[in-house]
């Protein structure tokens, strides 16, 4: 598989990636389990190169993700740059997306109620079919987020998400024609989070994104 195709596929899985009774600030922590739709490309490659886990931490419109893989260290989400950054493991630079810009759109949606426990948290069911395919986001009105802040975050139609859930997914199943992944919460951590993991690091080389 071209190693362009890996990165914009990891790109998309980390985006798209507290108080229970006020906005969540906190870390959730996934399990992720992807097969493989291209020959030649086992289940195997898929997770190690992008991971079995995920760490995603959120905090006042910010989020920072980090998986367990060879290929991404991490990605952030800046509030007010409306940027993604992205630190891939064989670049030293750090890669941007703008939030504003999206190649997907969504073609339908559909909430189903009361469709899967997770965590002791019963999730309504949010299907989406987009030109990039079908996406599931499980969700808890109990992990609320505001869905205001991230009005401009287009990018993979996380603006749409949100404002349809108000909620963190807990769990999110995505199938594309190269892949599919699972990618289910398995601990929720509410805990007041420094500021300072949501900042770039001192002297950041920065590089507009490719894909």
């Amino acid at each position: 598989m071209k190693t362009k195709c890996i990165q914009l596929i990891v790109i998309c899985i980390l985006t798209i990636t507290t108080s229970y009774a006020q906005n969540f600030e906190g870390t959730i922590v996934y399990q992720n389990i992807y097969k493989s739709k291209l020959p030649g490309v086992p289940d195997a490659q898929f997770s190690a190169m992008m991971g079995t886990t995920q760490e995603y931490s959120i905090k006042d419109g910010n989020y920072r993700s980090s998986m367990s893989g060879t290929l991404v260290k991490w990605q952030l989400y800046v509030n007010k740059d409306n940027k993604l950054y992205t630190k891939m493991a064989n670049m030293s630079s750090i890669l941007w997306n703008d939030g504003a810009t999206n190649t997907d759109s969504i073609l339908s949606s559909q909430i189903n109620k009361n469709a899967l426990e997770i965590l002791g948290q019963m999730c309504d069911e949010l299907i989406l079919t987009c030109n990039s395919g079908v996406q599931k986001f499980y969700f808890s009105n109990n992990l609320k987020v505001d869905a205001a802040r991230y009005a401009k975050h287009k990018f993979v139609n996380w603006n749409e998400v949100l404002a349809k859930t108000n909620s963190i997914p807990l769990k999110i199943i995505m199938t594309t024609p190269q892949f599919s992944i699972e990618s289910t919460a398995i601990e929720i951590i509410p805990k007041k989070l420094d500021d300072s993991l949501f900042q770039l690091p001192p002297d950041s080389k920065l590089e507009k994104s490719p894909y």
